[in-house]
């Protein structure tokens, strides 16, 4: 079945390109992956129109053929559809390109709807791996808030060169392979038109110099592995499994590129007698059946130290009383939590004659 690109849009034949780009960028902030309720299939559906449609010299070869028409090599002219998602996430791995299609940007394109500049403009930067660490924490200091050293081995630009991958006191010089502009252009023919591709250039990677020469002590890699050690401030509140991250202090990609992050997961150790249910904390404390008819004044364990609570008269076995703010700290700011105490009755299993003839003189008159 043929493709309807204008119906796929949602536009008319005679639409101008400017309706047809607004409803292009409409349909594809609605469908992209990487949002909530995204469609991979339809994200490629519009965006494989907005290729065709979007561009006037395309346009015209599509309404010319109409159900003839077909793209060369799949999507993108030739363009595999995994290389144009890493395009549209502005992910690196893929040498920091830009694609023109016939005229238009996708990388303008992108950038404009979701705000993270898919393809690059200008000089694109390789950026390092992202770096993950586990933290272990008691249960109170995950309550309270901590400090924690963290040690780990990763790439780190050279203390020597500084990134630059120059030899300390040498000069810089123009790169003669991309003459200074940090990038390289190819053009391939495609039966819809030239698609041009621009990389990053490979001998100066993007900076559009090198050096006369390479630091001794990374090659000119700009980047050695070594030992890093970090002062992690861990928030009060913070829950197992949820992570920090430290912007910037992941690993480097070497000359020409920006750090990675950091990512510090903690894992909390369980506390005896303590559940944490997100800012809430809940416990348990047992009475005697005595105290459960008469009332009474019992002394309970909080994170805060002992607290005083009322036992009213007749309190039933289970009933749960609230501590207000005796709970955790809200790690993402509003109220803190609640402490909630389950009192159990302790029933005897046996009793003395003296106790038992008491209980049955009660028995018809509880």
């Amino acid at each position: 079945m043929p493709k309807d690109y204008y119906s796929i849009l949602g536009v008319e034949k005679g639409a101008s390109q400017d309706d047809i780009k607004k409803a292009f960028r409409k349909l594809a902030h609605k469908y992209h992956p990487d949002k909530p309720g995204g469609d991979e299939q339809k994200f490629k559906e519009v965006n494989e129109a907005y290729q065709v449609i979007g561009d006037e010299t395309k346009r015209k070869q599509y309404d010319q053929y109409g159900a003839d028409f077909e793209q060369q090599g799949g999507f993108g002219g030739g363009m595999n559809w995994d290389d144009f998602m890493r395009a549209a996430r502005g992910q690196g791995g893929m040498g920091g390109m830009n694609f023109n299609f016939g005229g238009f940007d996708f990388g303008d394109i992108f950038g404009d709807v979701f705000g993270f500049g898919g393809a690059s403009r200008g000089r694109g930067q390789a950026r390092g791996r992202d770096v993950e660490v586990d933290v272990q924490l008691e249960f109170r200091e995950a309550v309270f808030g901590v400090e924690k050293e963290v040690k780990l081995m990763k790439h780190n630009a050279c203390d020597v060169c500084h990134g630059s991958g120059a030899e300390p006191g040498s000069a810089m010089k123009t790169c003669d392979t991309c003459g200074g502009r940090g990038q390289i252009a190819h053009v391939q023919r495609t039966i819809l038109g030239n698609m041009q591709t621009v990389t990053n250039c490979h001998a100066c990677e993007g900076t559009g110099q090198i050096p006369e020469k390479k630091c001794k002590h990374c090659g000119g890699d700009g980047a050695v592995r070594s030992e890093s050690s970090y002062t992690v401030k861990i928030p009060a509140g913070i829950d197992d499994g949820e992570a920090i991250r430290l912007s910037g202090k992941g690993e480097s990609a070497g000359v020409g590129s920006v750090p990675g992050d950091l990512y510090v997961r903690v894992h909390v150790r369980p506390e005896e007698g303590f559940v944490r249910e997100g800012v809430h904390i809940y416990t348990e404390a047992r009475i005697s059946y005595p105290q459960a008819v008469l009332g009474d004044k019992i002394e309970i364990e909080t994170l805060e130290g002992t607290k005083k609570l009322v036992i009213p008269e007749g309190t039933q076995s289970h009933t749960q009383f609230r501590l207000k703010g005796l709970g955790v700290t809200n790690v993402r700011g509003g109220a803190k939590g609640d402490q909630y105490v389950k009192v159990i009755v302790d029933v005897p299993k046996k009793v003395n004659r003296k106790v038992k003839k008491m209980l049955e003189e009660m028995k018809d008159e509880i």
